[in-house]
């Protein structure tokens, strides 16, 4: 089972978090998002366990715990419908087309009898 872990201590490590997660079973993967330009935590992560019977434990348990003085926010992961992913070109040619490489036609302006 795929786990959100939200509201997390910018400060945790992958390490920390797994061991929070092994008390309650085996863990195949953690991994906590982070900004791609500053590598900063973004607060949030994934933890993906096999057992689900294990991972809804840990998921009862670790949902409204105190770590490191932040109230996490733990619970099964749901893949977004398709429909509502993020796309980052929608839009755009009704916005930036059309006016776009017209730099050329008015150059030097009518005020050239200074030379």
């Amino acid at each position: 089972m795929n786990i959100f872990v939200g509201s997390l201590p910018f400060s945790i490590e992958e390490a920390d978090l797994r061991e929070s997660f092994e008390a309650y079973g085996a863990v195949d993967s953690v991994k906590i998002i982070t900004d791609k330009f500053t590598g900063r935590s973004k607060g949030f992560g994934f933890v993906e366990m096999p057992s689900d019977e294990d991972a809804q434990k840990a998921i009862d348990e670790l949902n409204g715990a105190t770590v490191q003085g932040r109230t996490i926010v733990v619970n099964k992961s749901e893949p977004k419908p398709e429909g509502e992913r993020r796309s980052f070109n929608n839009n755009r040619s009704g916005s930036y087309g059309g006016g776009g490489n017209r730099g050329g036609e008015n150059r030097g302006g009518g005020n050239r009898g200074g030379y």
